[in-house]
């Protein structure tokens, strides 16, 4: 049996992608290695999403080409974004490469794992190239990667906003939702591997329905998802700000199993720079709507991402996103500097912002917003909160120094923290508990370090 060392790259929609693709793999009888040593077949599932995405998948496929080329693997198959952006370039710089596989064609890994393998002779590589206007589908058999207890589930595929910044419709086409009774089918799935923990992602998940039914259905799709057994937190990332509607609000605030979370990107506050990027929203609009988000869920904790020295922005720019900043005080930021992308109409806009400015306005965003987040966390001292475990520290013999007690250390997340993304949760608790990893707990909140919380099991006795 031939053995294939698959790799994901990128975002979690991605990742999503790539259990599909191993899914099917899997039912049609391929085993997987994680020793590259001993694998017949390497698929790299690459991201082009900025600069140094595309260099990390660069360097990831020609790794695995001087592979191919001394024969120690029969096959090499690229798939996904980079395989779709740039297919062409693929095919003529790289020979070792066997297949390439589009982000609409995922679907046909095991007919091009097939295929390579018959294949006595690499000539040019196989092409598996669909429409990216292709109707989006779930349900598929997924081998989960992400832990088990936590699963992400793809509620559409592409993107219709056409922000000046962003390449993404250009290979991964326009918005398709995924039909409810599919996404329902794959969720129960799901839930019957033990997963806990449902993260709802999309290139926008807010206008989800729209291209199905007409209007948007991410309420009703909640309200569903919520009825499915298993599930004890439903979280919902990547939501524009001017598609979040009232009813989807009051969704989040009515459902027990709906976490008190929302990932928002807003990318600037100056409305001179949200015009340059298409965005369709102003700082009074932001301001607005997580005004009105806070005054309905008063316990949501709100993430957004920034960029920085998008083309043409000025200090005056920089100064009035500074100010928003310091108004909203997120309780979780992340910024990053403006990537140039082939083909946009922001690669053509000037002035283009010099790097060294670009790293400075970030690292000014980052350094005040370092500082809301930990008064943030050292105000969540004597909180109590539901958390889940996710693992446990290697015991070191260190005494905590609460009560002459020795400690377990274990890791876990709050409502607050999306995986791999956000801060943690360390729990010390007494000698000979024994937490596995997905188990919910209540804790008490005792202190902060940095992004992080610390807590203490809580049994409702004074601590």
């Amino acid at each position: 049996m031939n053995s294939i060392y698959f790799v994901s790259l990128g975002c979690d929609k991605n990742l999503v992608d790539s259990e599909k693709m191993t899914g099917a793999l899997s039912e049609h009888g391929y085993a997987f290695t994680d020793d590259i040593e001993t694998a017949d077949i390497a698929v790299v599932n690459t991201c082009c999403f900025v600069k140094d995405a595309q260099m990390e998948s660069v360097q990831t496929i020609l790794e695995l080409a001087d592979r191919r080329k001394k024969g120690s693997l029969k096959a090499l198959i690229v798939a996904g974004c980079m395989a779709q952006r740039y297919q062409s370039d693929i095919r003529n710089e790289i020979p070792e490469v066997d297949a390439i596989i589009g982000t609409s064609a995922i679907d046909e890994i095991s007919l091009a794992v097939d295929e390579v393998l018959k294949s006595c002779i690499n000539k040019d590589a196989h092409l598996y190239i669909e429409p990216l206007d292709r109707p989006e589908h779930g349900g598929q058999k997924r081998v989960l990667s992400a832990g088990g207890q936590v699963a992400y589930l793809k509620i559409a595929e592409g993107c219709d906003k056409h922000c000046t910044y962003c390449a993404i419709p250009g290979f991964r086409g326009p918005y398709r939702s995924v039909p409810i009774d599919e996404l329902l089918a794959e969720a129960n799935d799901l839930a019957a591997q033990g997963v806990k923990e449902l993260i709802l992602v999309a290139q926008e998940t807010t206008v989800y329905g729209v291209d199905l039914y007409g209007k948007k259905k991410l309420p009703e799709l909640l309200n569903k998802l919520c009825k499915i057994d298993g599930f004890r937190w439903i979280r919902i990332l990547y939501c524009y700000p001017e598609e979040i509607t009232d009813e989807l609000i009051d969704t989040i605030a009515a459902q027990p199993k709906i976490v008190h979370y929302l990932d928002m990107p807003i990318q600037h506050a100056s409305d001179e720079i949200l015009k340059r990027m298409g965005r369709r929203t102003t700082r009074a609009e932001l301001e607005e709507i997580i005004g009105k988000l806070r005054n309905k869920i008063p316990d949501i904790c709100i993430r957004t991402t920034l960029i920085t020295g998008f083309p043409g922005e000025t200090e005056d720019d920089q100064k009035k996103l500074v100010a928003f900043v310091k108004k909203m005080k997120f309780d979780r930021l992340g910024a990053f500097t403006y990537s140039k992308e082939d083909g946009t109409p922001a690669a053509k806009m000037k002035p283009q912002i010099r790097a060294s400015v670009k790293k400075h306005h970030r690292d000014e965003i980052m350094s005040l917003q370092q500082e809301i987040a930990f008064r943030k966390a050292r105000k969540m001292k004597g909180q109590i909160l539901e958390a889940i475990v996710e693992g446990r520290l290697a015991d070191d013999g260190t005494d905590s120094g609460r009560a002459d007690k020795w400690h377990e250390i274990y890791t876990a997340r709050t409502y607050r923290d999306a995986p791999d993304v956000d801060g943690m949760l360390f729990i010390e608790a007494e000698p000979g508990t024994e937490l596995m990893t997905g188990d919910f707990v209540t804790v008490m909140i005792i202190g902060a370090d940095g992004y992080d919380l610390i807590g203490s099991i809580y049994n409702g006795d004074e601590q």
